[in-house]
């Protein structure tokens, strides 16, 4: 089940959910309305899974930056967020949908203990002019059945993650080909 709103307030309260910076009127019936924060890589050309991933990185400047199409961005939330008790769902919503960015498509669950700034797929359908901390979608909260397994104690390719990554698929692929 998602948490609601008032719900989530009070887990934050109760340190049971972690919203760094956290803001309540980003609070909405059923979701933490979270933000793009200020860099990006820019991944172009051909991508192989088997070998990591070529990018540039940016800064985002006040003015914004015009994302183009055709490339691949990688990106950053600006809050760091997670829960030992919940698992998160994060989603790009309606209005940055409705300008033609597409983001976190791929990958939107954040499993229970792992607390991050996360990685987010970011394509735009035309050029798009983005800026630091711009509303760029919504984050719910998800109760768990069963025992809990911390993502964070896990195995886990992913685990140490804070920020962004590129995908590291090919360490799967003949033990990465470099």
């Amino acid at each position: 089940m998602i948490l609601t709103g008032p719900a989530l307030t009070a887990a934050v309260h109760a340190g049971e959910i972690t919203i760094d910076p956290y803001d309540p009127a980003r609070v909405s019936p059923n979701a933490y309305d979270w933000r793009l924060g200020n860099t990006l890589r820019v991944c172009a050309g051909d991508l192989d899974a088997a070998v990591p991933t070529a990018y540039t990185e940016q800064t985002i400047p006040s003015t914004g930056l015009v994302l183009q199409p055709g490339l691949l961005y990688l990106g950053v939330t600006h809050e760091r967020t997670g829960s030992e008790t919940y698992a998160q769902m994060l989603n790009g919503d309606r209005t940055i949908g409705a300008l033609g960015i597409w983001v976190h498509v791929s990958a939107p669950l954040g499993h229970q203990g792992h607390a991050i700034h996360w990685t987010l797929e970011i394509r735009a359908a035309r050029p798009v002019r983005v800026y630091p901390g711009m509303t760029f979608g919504k984050l719910v909260f998800l109760t768990t059945q069963g025992t809990p397994a911390s993502y964070q104690r896990q195995l886990a390719k992913y685990a140490a993650s804070d920020g962004i990554d590129i995908s590291r698929l090919y360490e799967e692929i003949d033990g990465g080909r470099r």
